[in-house]
């Protein structure tokens, strides 16, 4: 009873979140505004879908916003270039699963703390990133019907990155529940030493589960910058935060193998509703700062109670 209390703590925070914010400034709950709300979270909700998955492994990933950044570049700079904006997606969402392959292997066969490995490459994929673009906006993407539909377009009425963050959500969540990877990627995280006693390949679930999180930025990425119509050298930061913010808000915890993904998309909700409701209200951005930074903390404090 009180596992399927703590589940329903996020949906819970989440309603009365909604229903403050309405109570204050009706206009929270206009159909324009809720769509633009699922047209912000999608980013950080992808992001956050595969930050899960390194937390349930007992991992972290501190450069998927350098990761977003360097990926999008690339892919931007193909399409200024003249490359098929289609192939040039493609091309930034494999440099995006690259990127993560590589701290997979850092972290997997070189040893290295998840913490130092990603703290050190979210450094160098920014640096990379900054040489790239030479540290100025790439621009200049040409007029694609489809690539302007990816960030900017409507789909039966709903924004097409909405769509395509629940489509992740719905395939994600079967990984998880349904398949051997998933119930291996729990079993890493619960405890790695039986995980390969028990014949779990556990360096290889690791360097899959950081590709799947480096596509996933990567996939945000382009959906930012067609959202934008350009690729900015700097974006991404401190999106690492946001998405493990949604993570743990959604219940998964920080050491490893429980959580649900379900909980994850409900955490990037709080934090896009949060954002949205304050500058709704009119609330300043230093003070949202603290307001986020208060959910996180008690986020945290409620699991490390959960475990004690």
């Amino acid at each position: 009873m009180s596992n399927v209390l703590f589940k329903l703590g996020p949906f819970i925070g989440l309603l009365l979140i909604m229903i403050i914010i309405t109570l204050i400034n009706p206009s929270f709950l206009s159909l324009t505004n809720l769509l633009n709300l699922l047209r912000q979270v999608s980013i950080n909700a992808l992001i956050a879908f595969g930050m899960t998955f390194v937390i349930l492994t007992g991992g972290i990933d501190l450069s998927v916003g350098s990761t977003l950044a360097l990926s999008s570049a690339v892919g931007a700079s193909l399409m200024a270039s003249g490359v098929d904006p289609v192939l040039a997606v493609l091309i930034g969402l494999l440099t995006g699963a690259i990127l993560g392959a590589m701290n997979g292997v850092f972290i997997a066969k070189g040893k290295v703390a998840p913490f130092i490995a990603t703290l050190a490459t979210m450094t160098i994929y920014r640096g990379l990133t900054l040489l790239l673009t030479d540290g100025r906006p790439v621009s200049g993407l040409g007029d694609s019907a489809a690539f302007e539909l990816f960030g900017r377009g409507y789909l039966l009425g709903l924004p097409v990155p909405a769509i395509t963050m629940m489509i992740a959500f719905v395939i994600l969540y079967l990984i998880l529940k349904k398949t051997t990877f998933g119930r291996r990627v729990y079993a890493v995280g619960g405890n790695e030493e039986v995980a390969l006693l028990s014949g779990i390949k556990v360096d290889r679930i690791k360097i899959y589960v950081y590709s799947l999180t480096g596509f996933l930025a990567a996939l945000a990425g382009m959906i930012l910058t067609s959202r934008l119509n350009s690729a900015q050298p700097t974006a991404g930061q401190m999106y690492e935060l946001d998405a493990i913010a949604a993570v743990v808000i959604g219940g998964t915890s920080l050491t490893g193998g429980r959580g649900w993904i379900v909980g994850t998309l409900i955490g990037a909700l709080i934090i896009g509703t949060l954002n949205n409701g304050l500058n709704l209200l009119g609330v300043s951005s230093f003070v949202q700062q603290v307001v986020k930074g208060s959910v996180i903390l008690l986020a945290v404090l409620i699991d490390r109670k959960k475990n004690a």
